[in-house]
């Protein structure tokens, strides 16, 4: 592979609590009911304008947005990890010319600032965020966005993420695949989605 396209929550970072607490204490500002944390992890890997009506938000949709990003700022800092490895694997991509994008479903802005909090904004060539996009995981716009800035071969091109709507979407761009175990999604229904790659190691990103 020349150009690996990553997802950041479960993929490069470790954020699930932090997800999980700032949805909760958004929820709790306005009223309403709290969903579990497995209800919550559930739904990451698609943007909150999803995940929050289906997790029961009647609110006012936008404020909670905007209550989300503060609560979720707050603790990110302390909270979200960098899985051990991944530096390592990406100065090892950096070093065989390989380009390196992030594809997520945060706001480019909140991506940007996640990857310079941990060190690892210098090895990324570009990044898409939710912004940049008018259809969300698992529409292939995000990757389609990068295949068409740059002349990108999609066959020689990966996206990488520990959820089902990362390995949808890749099959919707007509990419290669890599789903990764070490995430918060359900590994038996990433594996169903048949990525081109099974990850269990971080390690792995590096043979691919």
């Amino acid at each position: 592979m020349e150009n690996y396209m990553f997802d950041f929550d479960g993929t490069l970072a470790d954020s699930g609590e932090t997800a999980v607490l700032a949805t909760q204490a958004t929820f709790k500002d306005f009223g309403l009911s709290l969903p579990s944390s497995d209800q919550i992890r559930g739904y990451m890997g698609i943007p909150i304008e999803k995940s929050f009506p289906l997790m029961g938000a009647k609110a006012d949709l936008p404020a909670m947005f905007t209550s989300f990003r503060e609560h979720y700022q707050a603790l990110e800092a302390s909270q979200v990890k960098l899985y051990p490895g991944i530096k390592e694997v990406l100065a090892k991509l950096k070093e065989k010319d390989k380009k390196i994008y992030a594809v997520s479903s945060k706001h480019s802005e909140a991506l940007r600032r996640n990857l310079e909090l941990l060190k690892i904004a210098s090895y990324f060539d570009d990044l898409v965020g939710s912004d940049q996009v008018k259809n969300y995981k698992p529409a292939p716009d995000g990757i389609n966005v990068l295949l068409e800035r740059y002349g990108l071969d999609p066959k020689q091109t990966v996206m990488i993420g520990d959820a089902i709507y990362d390995i949808q979407m890749g099959h919707a761009a007509g990419v290669k695949t890599a789903g990764v175990y070490w995430g918060a999604f359900d590994w038996e229904a990433v594996l169903k989605q048949k990525p081109t790659f099974a990850l269990t190691k971080v390690q792995q990103l590096d043979e691919i």
